[in-house]
């Protein structure tokens, strides 16, 4: 087992359901709970000891550089990709663009429009895996989940769902543990992740968990509005 030292948050999406809130500040900075939505990463991440972190961005990037700088108010070193405005790599390309930064070890990456309370430190990667998912229950609005959770790996369900085990599909947090080699067979370019673990789990080298914890992809100013009253309003006696 090893437990990560570098990391990654996602930061390069447009945000387009978020407009007009994003039109001109980037996703990431919008401000939740009297913070900006990234702060939230920032802190739990150097809570769990992790010291170097890669941001990647492209809408807006030059926002964040300008507001999370170095890193060093979190305890953090941040290097930055900058994707350039309209030219997003996706998820897959992202992450494969830095892995020379990531380093030659496990990393753990996080998308940077959710928000979650986990405890980073405990996620580890077993010997012989290329990836390690944190899944959730299926929020409202992707009710049909990602991915099924069968003795500690996951499994791709296929364009059909088994009917005889409706409802054990779970939702992917956008958290993950990933090791480089994942990405053995990439070129550099814009390409999704989900085809590469798809393809690692036919392998059964995808292990995952499910997190009940706090957790919310914030992808909508109503969901937004949602965690600004989760995190503001009092805690009921």
């Amino acid at each position: 087992m090893s437990t990560p030292i570098k990391a990654m948050i996602l930061a390069a999406g447009r945000g387009e359901r978020m407009r007009p809130l994003t039109d001109h500040t980037p996703k990431p900075l919008l401000r939740v709970g009297g913070k900006a939505l990234i702060e939230y990463h920032l802190e739990a991440l150097a809570a769990a000891g992790v010291r170097e972190l890669v941001i990647n961005h492209a809408h807006l990037g030059h926002r964040i550089e300008q507001a999370l700088g170095d890193g060093a108010r979190w305890g953090l070193r941040i290097a930055y990709s900058a994707e350039g405005e309209g030219r997003a790599l996706e998820t897959g390309g992202g992450i494969f663009k830095v892995l020379p930064l990531l380093g030659p070890g496990p990393f753990l990456v996080l998308n940077g429009d959710v928000w979650c309370q986990p405890n980073f430190s405990r996620l580890s990667l077993a010997s012989g895996r290329l990836a390690h998912l944190l899944l959730v229950d299926n929020p409202a609005h992707h009710p049909r989940g990602d991915f099924l959770l069968e003795n500690g790996l996951a499994r791709d369900p296929g364009p059909k769902q088994d009917p005889e085990r409706p409802g054990r599909c779970l939702t992917f947090s956008g958290i993950g543990l990933y090791h480089p080699e994942l990405f053995a067979d990439c070129r550099p370019g814009a390409f999704p992740l989900a085809p590469l673990l798809r393809a690692a789990m036919g392998q059964g080298r995808v292990s995952a968990e499910h997190y009940r914890g706090p957790w919310l992809d914030v992808g909508t100013p109503q969901r937004l509005a949602e965690l600004e009253r989760r995190l503001t309003e009092p805690m009921p006696s």
